[in-house]
């Protein structure tokens, strides 16, 4: 089975992830269900809203991180070091995951799931059809390498990298896989303020990386317009990540940044409209423009009475709409030419008026 956000992203049509990452946890006492029922009711409200995809993290604390690392994350108090951060929010078994990825799958969503170790990849890779790997993993090759091997589509996020990490990270992946690869441009900060959300590097990566898929994952505070969402989409980011709650009063993980389901359906709206205004890049006239291209456009007219058998000069002529005779591109050709008729003053000309030996149209 393909990934449809994937497939979505190749035909330049956006795609919006919502990330709960551990957001969940939080809504198991609130709501009074096992975690696996809060991630499921979380991903039912996500797919009704018209999310194309949501996304988890597969990590066990004691294997990422040593005990006195400090959270980089803002805090209300709570615990200071990222190992009893993560062991205090806790998160799924991998056979629960399992159970989630069928859910989503019944649901008619995509599944997705960042995974922190080699162990999560290989348990989770029969219930994915591409992977997500975190901008703080970009310069782990090994784990990279690890997921690269399994051939799918990789969509990375760059926070916190420079050009250098980024095409070593692409180097590491396409040495083993050449499957579609997403660039998710990131800002590494939680939440992360309008004035840095530094846009402009969505356009800084598609022209390194023109070959590759460019998205962006985001870290803002929403305003109502969505402003940030619609300028990264416009700048060409066609796969958008943002964190997923309930509730974006709750302080502590990724709730204050994140969206909620009546935000998802009005980023999915107003993007929609984006899209029919963007319109196509194909540099042909529209079809709306078709009346306006005949008569909006000049042709080729008689500026005298010519007789039939005169040779033609370019006195004799002028420009006037409508575009519907010989264009004005083509004066050179038509001055020289014999007239094989009687051609009034400001007539249109066309072909059949001329000897046609030399002209080109």
């Amino acid at each position: 089975m393909s990934s449809k956000i994937i497939e979505r992203a190749l035909r330049g049509e956006f795609a919006l992830i919502a990330e709960l990452g551990v957001n969940f946890m939080d809504f198991t006492e609130r709501l009074g269900l096992t975690p696996v029922e809060a991630a499921k009711d979380m991903v039912e409200k996500a797919a009704q809203a018209g999310v194309h995809c949501v996304k988890f993290q597969a990590y066990k604390p004691e294997s990422i991180v040593l005990r006195d690392t400090p959270v980089y994350w803002e805090t209300s108090g709570g615990p200071l070091t990222q190992y009893e951060s993560l062991k205090e929010i806790g998160n799924l078994a991998l056979d629960e995951f399992a159970e989630i990825a069928r859910f989503c799958e019944s649901m008619g969503i995509e599944f997705l799931v960042t995974p922190f170790c080699t162990q999560s990849t290989d348990y989770l890779d029969q219930f994915v059809q591409c992977y997500k790997t975190a901008s703080a993993d970009l310069t782990n090759h090994p784990l990279l390498s690890h997921i690269a091997k399994k051939k799918k589509p990789v969509i990375m996020s760059t926070g916190a990298s420079s050009v250098e990490e980024i095409r070593e990270a692409v180097s590491v992946i396409r040495a083993y896989n050449s499957s579609p690869l997403v660039l998710m441009h990131c800002v590494l900060e939680y939440p992360a303020t309008e004035d840095h959300a530094n846009l402009r590097k969505i356009t800084a990566l598609r022209r390194e990386f023109p070959e590759l898929i460019i998205g962006y994952s985001d870290h803002v505070i929403p305003d109502k317009d969505y402003t940030v969402l619609k300028t990264a989409y416009a700048l060409g980011a066609v796969l958008i990540e943002k964190h997923y709650t309930y509730d974006k009063t709750i302080p502590e993980n990724d709730h204050e940044h994140a969206m909620d389901p009546d935000d998802a359906i009005k980023i999915i709206a107003q993007i929609s409209r984006m899209e029919s205004i963007l319109g196509s890049a194909e540099l042909i006239p529209m079809h709306c423009e078709a009346e306006a291209r005949t008569h909006a456009r000049r042709s080729i007219v008689s500026a005298v009475h010519i007789e039939i058998g005169t040779v033609i000069t370019r006195e004799m002529l002028d420009f006037k709409r409508p575009g519907t005779g010989l264009s004005p591109a083509l004066v050179d050709e038509v001055a020289g030419m014999t007239a094989v008729c009687n051609i009034p003053e400001d007539t249109v000309l066309t072909h059949d008026m001329l000897e046609s030996t030399n002209l080109i149209i």
